[in-house]
């Protein structure tokens, strides 16, 4: 369990993470990994009680649905499946990234995939989905081999550079500790730079991995006790190796040999060192002597690396993906053959599908750096519900066995909540629009679906009026793109005319299935009618905030902005608390879990 966790902690982002985070931080990157740390630390804990009370394969997904009914689990098990889904995709995108050093024609100068990078990044990501389709036992063996790989070589990397390259002036250039706004990427100051750098640079992208042993849970030995160890555990090691790593890289950078002037950190993001960071430090470090040969093998084993760790990644979320959609499938979000059980015990239909989607992502998103962002936010966006549920279960559920009680949860979980919400908002109003505009698509889908399935005779109107809500919230996405040059020029007639068409569109989707089903389901729409509010609320604190387009000159400025939107997501944290209700799936899990 604690492998697994690991395995997707350490992946790709220690391979491009420490040079994008820099280019948009400068000498002061490490606190991002530090402050991104603590706060999914904070997450990880709400998740470690649910997850040891409920070990259930699937099971990120799967607790809303038992915390707040059906509602609140569509969005959400909507978003994380948009997010588990395209990792293999990144993650085979890394490696062949990082070959590219060796092959130039597999990426074009920008580091954008060409057709040769893609056809091999899809073998990647079939070689992926035969490795999960062994089945838990050879994929645990493999896992955990790999998983000391990716310990000790990023450790070692790191060494190797403090001892051998470090240069402490790198951490002052370009304008100071914290560069000056025209030295960094997006021309971010200060503490701003630093929390901007958290989920769009790879920095909470490589703590996502935590809930693997959660994904998995319902398939490990003892998962009541293994679950919080594995979460907490492969946390604390992400926290203090990145830190270490983003040091060892800051202070080894050689400008001359990058080919950027001294404290252009904006510069590193578009030289070629993009092509493999360590990679091209070891090989270009100015060094004489011995130590060359050092750095000459070094430099064959961190490019062996860069096919491990990216691909062990890679097979972990293979069957994320394929576990979330069979938790799609056990909420009953999905037919039924989602959850067929192949000859290795694990959800083959539902990881063929995640392989072929996350091949799709490849196609609009052919470089590494061009998914992060959304990837994160997508993902955070979701644990949101973590702190919420937590809380949530503690007072509609207290007869519910709880093998691991965590201590002080009453303060600890609305923490999470903050953590997980402000990590979102520090995204930007680009990312979480995308983000928004992805959530609400898919909301019309399956209320459709839904109702079809349920109440055949009656679902004819919320099916139409679901086809009718999802072309409304693309082409209202899209003149709102096209209109204000792609995010750039502030317009807030424009947002507002948006906003009143999207929230149109998502009151017709709930209206429709509002009057195709019975009370209890009419109750469940209601527990989640406070993300809705959360979603929207968020998106115009980003919009008129220092992280959209207005920029320095925005209305709400950093960081009275992060002030106003800690405040209103610790009101939905409580609105959301006390929306929650006993569902009939947490009914379920309790009599299961009773003495005999």
């Amino acid at each position: 369990m604690l492998f697994l966790s690991l395995g997707g902690v350490i992946g790709s982002g220690w391979l491009f993470g420490s040079l994008y985070t820099a280019a948009y931080a400068g000498g002061a990157a490490f606190l991002s990994w530090i402050i991104a740390g603590i706060l999914v630390i904070f997450i990880g804990l709400a998740y470690a009680e649910i997850s040891s009370s409920i070990p259930k394969t699937g099971g990120i997904v799967r607790y809303p649905h038992y915390s707040h009914g059906g509602f609140t689990g569509y969005l959400i098990a909507w978003a994380y499946f948009l997010s588990a889904v395209s990792v293999p995709a990144i993650e085979a995108s890394a490696t062949v990234t990082y070959l590219s050093y060796f092959v130039p024609s597999l990426t074009y100068p920008n580091g954008v995939l060409t057709p040769e990078g893609i056809a091999l990044s899809y073998l990647l990501l079939a070689i992926f989905f035969f490795l999960q389709y062994a089945g838990v036992k050879v994929l645990g063996a493999v896992t955990h081999g790999a998983g000391w790989w990716k310990l000790i070589i990023p450790t070692f990397t790191a060494i190797f550079a403090l001892a051998f390259l470090y240069h402490p002036s790198n951490f002052t250039a370009g304008g100071g500790f914290f560069p000056s706004p025209n030295n960094v990427v997006e021309g971010f100051s200060g503490l701003a730079a630093v929390l901007y750098a958290i989920p769009t640079t790879g920095v909470i992208f490589s703590y996502l991995g935590f809930r693997q042993a959660i994904e998995y849970g319902g398939e490990g030995r003892n998962p009541k006790k293994d679950i919080p160890f594995a979460v907490i555990g492969s946390l604390l090691i992400g926290l203090a190796l990145y830190t270490l790593l983003q040091v060892a890289f800051t202070g080894a950078i050689n400008w001359s040999e990058a080919g950027v002037a001294v404290g252009n950190w904006t510069g590193l993001a578009n030289s070629n060192i993009t092509h493999g960071p360590f990679l091209f430090i070891f090989q270009h470090s100015g060094v004489v002597g011995q130590v060359v040969g050092l750095f000459a093998v070094w430099s064959y084993i961190l490019a062996i690396d860069a096919v491990i760790s990216p691909a062990g990644t890679g097979w972990i979320y293979i069957g994320t993906a394929g576990r979330t959609l069979y938790g799609f499938a056990a909420n009953g979000y999905l037919p039924g053959i989602f959850l067929k059980i192949g000859r290795t015990k694990v959800p083959v239909v539902s990881f063929i599908a995640a392989t072929v989607v996350g091949a799709i992502f490849l196609l609009p998103f052919p470089a590494w750096i061009s998914l992060v962002g959304f990837i994160s936010s997508a993902t955070v966006f979701t644990y949101i519900m973590g702190g919420i549920g937590l809380h949530t279960l503690r007072r509609t559920a207290p007869d519910l066995k709880r093998n691991y009680r965590l201590p002080g949860a009453s303060i600890i979980a609305p923490i999470a909540t903050l953590a997980a919400g402000l990590i979102v908002y520090w995204s930007g109003f680009t990312t979480l629009f995308y983000v928004v505009t992805a959530v609400f698509i898919g909301l019309p889908i399956f209320f459709g679906y839904y109702a079809y399935k349920v109440y055949k005779a009656k679902a004819s109107l919320a099916t139409l009026l679901g086809v009718v809500d999802v072309i409304a919230v693309v082409l209202d996405s899209y003149f709102f793109y096209t209109g204000t040059s792609g995010l750039t020029v502030p317009d807030p007639i424009a947002f507002l005319i948006y906003l009143l068409v999207m929230a149109g569109a998502i009151i017709f989707s709930v209206v429709a299935l509002m009057s195709v089903v019975p009370d209890n389901v009419r109750t469940e729409i209601k527990a989640g009618y406070w993300l809705l509010g959360l979603i929207f609320s968020i998106l115009v604190f980003s919009y008129f905030g220092g992280f959209g387009p207005y920029g320095v000159t925005a209305p709400i400025p950093f960081p009275w902005d992060t002030v106003v939107a800690a405040a209103d997501i610790l009101v939905f944290h409580y609105l959301a608390v006390k929306s929650g209700i006993r569902t009939e799936a947490i009914e379920e899990i309790i009599e299961e879990t009773k003495e005999p």
